[in-house]
């Protein structure tokens, strides 16, 4: 029996460097590979290659040398920078995956993961308990690009067997890395302003609410539906999952219990749009039935948190802190 080979591609984003961790204590630090266009700044434990996912030879090549058996396809360029390149943005999350999935098809690996999003939603969805099957008219070019590459995951799935699987992700928080450039990263930020004794301009109006989720229970979903048997799946399109839902002035409100002083104003710019395109709350049923989805943070649970291990960074070493948080 072969073991595992996993290969992250953009294991240095916001989801991609703490699921990487993840992987490893699960599979091995010799059975992680990690990837991506920019190098690892520092401290870095592992293997890596550097990999631009549009260059088709060079992951054939990473595949050959390697041994890979799953891939973590995480590359793509998110909705806020997405809508400053819309053409680049297509290039970069459309044919990044249908490179993979060519290498999964010809070279039968055993899984391929595909990150979709809320960003598949449009202003015709159902905004609150959206179906699973409902209304998806994205309005971002990177909303498009993840409801083409869902249909695609499923496509590879029924035509050729390529067992594709993905997850609708809500914004996601996480203290181990800074924002990425999408809409809901407002939600990281803030902590952060919020730590270093600052005001806090949210480009958000105070009462967008929006699905989002702690980055723990975001990479446990996603490890957990990976090692989900397949006949369980009742798709390959991207499951809905849920945790939390909350608008800018509650969150807000909950930072507050920690530090009183904290100040937020409102300054809504093109994000705003963005955001009321997108839904409140997501009916996950599938995801619970099918392979027993359930988040274990809540608002109060996750503000906990990540105000402690964002302290616990600071005191250990500010100039570092300082230097990693730079956008």
């Amino acid at each position: 029996m072969r073991a595992d080979k996993i290969l992250v591609i953009g294991s240095e984003g916001q989801l991609g460097t703490v699921l990487s961790d993840a992987l490893r204590n699960v599979y091995g630090a010799s059975n992680v590979i990690t990837s991506d266009i920019n190098v690892p700044k520092s401290n870095y434990a592992g293997c890596f290659e550097q990999l631009n996912i549009l260059d088709a030879n060079r992951l054939f090549e990473i595949f050959k040398k390697h041994k890979i058996t799953q891939i973590y396809h995480l590359a793509a360029l998110l909705s806020a920078k997405g809508e400053q390149n819309p053409r680049q943005t297509w290039n970069v999350n459309m044919n990044g995956l249908f490179n993979v999935l060519e290498l999964a098809r010809e070279q039968n690996l055993d899984k391929v993961y595909f990150p979709s999003s809320i960003a598949v939603f449009g202003g015709k969805t159902p905004r609150k308990a959206t179906p699973q099957f409902t209304v998806l008219q994205p309005e971002t070019m990177y909303g498009i690009t993840k409801e083409v590459g869902e249909q695609l995951a499923q496509y590879y799935y029924t035509r050729f067997g390529v067992d594709v699987r993905s997850l609708r992700y809500p914004g996601l928080i996480s203290y181990q890395s800074p924002p990425g450039g999408g809409t809901t990263d407002y939600a990281v930020d803030i902590f952060h302003k919020a730590i270093a004794g600052e005001q806090f301009e949210c480009f958000l109006d105070r009462d967008t609410r929006l699905p989002m989720m702690y980055m723990p229970d975001a990479v446990r979903a996603t490890i957990e539906l990976m090692n989900a048997p397949v006949d369980k799946l009742s798709m390959h399109y991207g499951y809905n999952i849920r945790a939390i839902s909350f608008s800018p002035e509650e969150l807000a409100a909950e930072i507050k219990k920690y530090i009183p002083d904290f100040h937020i104003y409102y300054k809504p710019d093109f994000r705003q749009k963005i955001a009321e395109s997108w839904v409140e709350s997501m009916d996950d049923s599938f995801a619970r039935n099918d392979w027993g989805w359930k988040e274990e943070y809540d608002l109060s649970a996750m503000t906990e948190d990540m105000i402690k291990n964002l302290q616990l960074l600071r005191s250990k070493d500010t100039s570092e802190y300082d230097k990693k948080m730079i956008l």
